[in-house]
């Protein structure tokens, strides 16, 4: 029950006014996690309404299975990455729904697990995989990949400036000392910042390292590219999308996808007529993205970087 205690699920209350919910419907939360959005939306549908669930850690499945389940019979918890909705969906019956979310991110609860290597506030084996079904680890990672691949990534998710710098490290070091533990790398990040007397401030400047890291271990941008389109594909007329993101990177695909979704033809200007025969499928509800109030990044730090998306299909 302690789990239930410390999740504190982001932008709750903006994401059921904006899914608006009501008896009878059917809606898939695409991940589930520790189960304060499905809850809150289950509650809104009533039991004539139902809802399907998946999650790809299977920690936070069985939680949410444990503590949902029964008191919600209408519920369908599936152990899947929310990329294949639209198979899973097919599958059991959740082929018309009438709103979809999906919070893309780590729970407060995977970050303090040391033993899933997330963060570096404690020692724990450099994991970071959320299924740990999945056979590369962090650790691999930094192990094989080039200098120039690990500062690409670096690069890229991390938008880590010195980026170049510390896979020269990461390369030089290991041939030693391969990286298994959190701590490692947070101290070499640490120590190249001092080295070149940059002022670190409250956020440990391994974090941009870490996030990084994470993002190609689980390849979350390119799940979350597959996810949008089969997620439009499975609205009935009217139902909502919403999609929380915590990384520039993150918003800036959902947010393109959106706009390119709610126009018309998408043919290059030059074109004297159209060619594309692309078809207006969404309505932006959040022309800017829906941020956490004050309150609640004092009462859950988590929640600085949200950003929720909406739309309606047309």
């Amino acid at each position: 029950m302690e789990k239930k205690k410390i999740h504190k699920s982001v932008l709750l209350q903006e994401v059921i006014r904006l899914l608006d919910p009501k008896p009878g419907q059917v809606y898939i939360d695409a991940t589930v996690g520790f189960g304060g959005h499905t809850e809150a939306i289950l509650k809104k549908i009533g039991p004539y309404g139902k809802l399907l669930g998946l999650d790809q850690d299977i920690g936070a499945l069985n939680w949410s299975g444990a503590n949902l389940q029964a008191r919600y019979s209408n519920l369908t918890l599936e152990k899947a990455n929310f990329s294949e909705v639209g198979k899973i969906a097919q599958e059991k019956g959740f082929m018309k729904a009438n709103g979809i979310l999906a919070d893309i991110g780590v729970s407060s609860i995977q970050l303090d697990e040391p033993e899933r290597g997330f963060s570096f506030k404690n020692t724990g084996p450099l994991d970071m995989r959320m299924d740990q079904s999945r056979e590369v680890t962090a650790a691999d990672i930094l192990a094989r990949y080039s200098e120039q691949q690990l500062a690409d990534i670096l690069s890229r998710y991390g938008e880590e400036r010195l980026s170049k710098t510390i896979a020269a490290k990461i390369v030089q070091r290991r041939k030693k000392n391969p990286f298994k533990e959190t701590v490692q790398l947070a101290e070499l990040v640490r120590d190249i910042y001092h080295a070149k007397s940059i002022k670190i401030g409250k956020i440990h400047p391994a974090t941009k390292v870490f996030q990084a890291l994470r993002i190609e271990v689980n390849d979350e941008l390119g799940h979350l590219e597959k996810f949008l389109p089969q997620a439009v594909d499975l609205l009935v007329t009217k139902g909502r999308l919403a999609v929380i993101t915590f990384h520039s990177l993150e918003d800036r695909i959902v947010k393109d996808f959106f706009q390119q979704e709610a126009k018309g033809c998408i043919c290059p200007p030059e074109f004297p007529t159209c060619k594309c025969n692309h078809k207006k499928r969404l309505k932006i509800v959040t022309r800017k993205p829906i941020v956490a109030s004050s309150e609640e990044i004092l009462e859950n730090p988590r929640a600085r970087s949200a950003k929720l998306r909406v739309v309606i299909k047309l």
